[in-house]
């Protein structure tokens, strides 16, 4: 018997990413939108620190996918990819309630995306994220917990 697959029913993916999408038509995820309001100098100084002490952390204590690989976000070859934690992730997705605070103080949405199966092709995985391109359109996700999505 094969061992199980590790996207069985259950295990689950999460996504923050702005509610509306960008000139592109894309929806960018919470760093993308709290770096480009640094670089648009929109930042106060207190969320200015925020950014940057936070974003330390992340990069000494979480993998970025493109470090790795760095043509996992190539728009040519990787059109519409996006990182997703894993639930297991949950170290990682606690901090992440601060930037949706700046992002909020900015009238910027942020939606919480649930999914119980990979919301696309699997292009890079560890531990704690994959990045997906182009999402299924049959498969459904929502800011609903993992078990009130559909299998």
């Amino acid at each position: 018997m094969p061992a199980p697959s590790r996207y069985e029913v259950g295990v689950a993916y999460i996504r923050f990413q702005s509610a509306e999408p960008n000139p592109d038509g894309r929806h960018p995820g919470v760093f993308g939108l709290i770096n480009g309001l640094s670089r648009a100098g929109k930042l106060a100084p207190d969320q200015e620190e925020f950014r940057r002490v936070n974003n330390a952390w992340y990069e000494a204590n979480f993998t970025n996918p493109s470090t790795i690989d760095p043509s996992v976000y190539d728009h040519a070859l990787n059109p519409g990819a996006t990182a997703w934690f894993k639930d297991s992730a949950q170290l990682y997705i606690d901090r992440i309630e601060g930037y949706l605070d700046v992002l909020r103080a900015h009238g910027i949405q942020c939606d919480r995306l649930v999914s119980r199966h990979p919301p696309g092709i699997v292009i890079y995985e560890d531990e704690h994220q994959i990045v997906v391109v182009a999402p299924h359109a049959s498969r459904r996700w929502s800011s609903a917990t993992p078990d009130e999505n559909p299998p």
